[in-house]
C-alpha cells in the first residue's frame, strides 16, 4: 500500500506543472545564440524593430481592392500593437490587395498573438462595413492556428489511442481490472512527464543544468510525438510484466505469487529494455539546440516515469492489492470477447496428444 501511494502522489506532484502547458511553434528567436540564423534575427530586432522579423500579411479581397485595403490599413494603424503600416500593394485586377503590418512585438511574444485576435475581430467588422473578404495571415498567425489545431486534437488523440489499449488488453488477458490499471497508468507517466517538460523548458527549473539557454512555449508536435512514442514502450513494458503474471495465475498460483514470478522473470527484461531506451533518449539531451533537448527530455523522463514507477512500482502493488479480483471478467463479456492464446497452450496442448497418439500406435505396433 505504502508503495502504491508513494508512486501515485509522488508523479502527481510532478504532474502539476503541466497545468500551466503553453503551446507553440519555434522561431528563429528562440534558436541558439550562435546559430547564423539567431544571429540574422538578432540584427534585424535591433535595427528596425522586434516586429520587423514576424509581418502580419493582410489580403482584402474586393472589387476595390486598393481602396479598400488603404482603408483597412488606417484603421489597423490604429492598433496600439502595430509599430508601422507601409502602403497595400494589389494585383492588375484590382481585387486582391497585400496589407504588411509590422508590429511592434516579436514574432513569438504572447502581445503580437493578441495582436492578430484583435486584427482578425477588426477585419470581422470591416468585412460587413465595406463588403470585402479580409484575411489576417503571417508567421505569428501560423504559429497560432497550427498550435490550436494540435491543442485540440490532442485530447480525442489520446482518447482514441487509450480506448482502443484498453479493449486489445482486455482480450489479452481476460480481466477489466488489469486494462483500466495500465491505461490509467500510462496517463499518469504522460501527464508527469508534461509537467516536467513545462518545469524544465517553461519555467526554468535546471536551465543551466541542462544548458537550456531560453525558455518559452512547449512545442506544439511535443506532446502528440510522446505520447505516441511512449504509448508503445509502456504497452510493451506491461505485456512483459503482467502476462507472466497471468500466466502464473491460470496455472494455479495464488494471485500475490503470481505476482511475485511475474516480476520476478519479467522485471529485469523490463529494466534492460527501458535502460536501453533511456540511453538513447538521453543522447538529445546534449544537442545545442533547445527543442531536440526537449523531445530528448520528454522521451527519457516518460520512459523512467513509466518503466520504473508505473509499471515496476505501481501495478505490482496494485495487482497484490486486488487479488482475485484483478483478474475478474463478467461473464457475459468473456462470451462476447474473441479469445487469443498469448502462453500459447492450445499448442502445447497439440504437442501433447500428438506424443500421446504416437506412443499409442507404437505399443499398438
Amino acid at each position: 500500500m505504502a508503495v502504491l501511494l508513494i508512486g501515485v502522489v509522488g508523479l502527481g506532484a510532478v504532474a502539476v506543472p503541466a497545468a500551466s502547458l503553453e503551446l507553440g511553434l519555434p522561431g528563429e528567436g528562440s534558436m541558439s545564440t550562435e546559430t547564423t540564423q539567431r544571429k540574422a534575427y538578432d540584427v534585424l530586432s535591433e535595427s528596425f524593430g522586434p516586429g520587423f522579423n514576424g509581418p502580419l500579411v493582410i489580403t482584402v479581397q474586393a472589387e476595390d481592392a486598393k481602396k479598400a485595403a488603404d482603408s483597412a490599413g488606417k484603421v489597423f494603424d490604429r492598433n496600439p500593437g502595430v509599430a508601422s503600416v507601409p502602403p497595400a500593394t494589389g494585383n492588375k485586377a484590382d481585387d486582391t490587395a497585400i496589407i504588411n503590418i509590422i508590429p511592434k512585438t516579436g514574432p513569438t511574444e504572447k502581445k503580437t498573438e493578441e495582436l492578430v485576435r484583435e486584427l482578425r475581430d477588426t477585419a470581422g467588422g470591416l468585412e460587413r462595413s465595406n463588403a470585402s473578404q479580409i484575411l489576417v495571415t503571417g508567421q505569428t498567425a501560423m504559429f497560432i492556428d497550427f498550435s490550436q489545431t494540435l491543442d485540440d486534437a490532442l485530447l480525442p488523440y489520446l482518447g482514441l489511442v487509450v480506448g482502443l489499449a484498453f479493449l486489445l488488453l482486455m482480450v489479452v488477458f481476460r480481466s477489466v481490472l488489469v486494462p483500466l490499471k495500465a491505461a490509467l497508468g500510462f496517463l499518469l507517466s504522460v501527464a508527469a512527464a508534461l509537467g516536467a517538460v513545462v518545469a524544465v523548458f517553461q519555467w526554468g527549473w535546471l536551465s543551466e543544468v541542462l544548458g537550456i539557454e531560453q525558455t518559452g512555449p512547449i512545442m506544439s508536435t511535443m506532446p502528440i510525438f510522446m505520447i505516441g512514442v511512449v504509448f508503445g514502450l509502456a504497452m510493451d513494458y506491461e505485456a512483459f510484466l503482467v502476462s507472466r503474471m497471468r500466466e502464473s495465475y491460470v496455472h494455479g498460483a495464488r494471485p500475490a505469487e503470481a505476482v511475485v514470478d511475474g516480476f520476478r522473470h519479467g522485471g529485469r527484461v523490463v529494466a534492460a529494455a527501458a535502460v536501453i531506451m533511456m540511453s538513447v533518449f538521453s543522447g538529445f539531451i546534449v544537442e545545442d539546440n533547445d527543442f531536440i533537448k526537449m523531445i530528448g527530455f520528454a522521451l527519457a523522463i516518460a520512459v523512467l516515469f513509466d518503466a520504473f514507477i508505473v509499471r515496476m512500482a505501481i501495478v505490482p502493488a496494485l495487482l497484490a492489492l486486488l487479488g482475485e479480483s484483478a483478474w475478474w471478467l463478467p461473464k457475459w463479456l468473456d462470451r462476447i470477447l474473441p479469445r487469443v492464446d498469448v502462453e500459447g497452450e492450445k499448442l502445447d496442448q497439440r504437442g501433447q496428444s500428438g506424443a500421446h497418439s504416437r506412443q499409442e500406435r507404437s505399443l499398438v505396433g
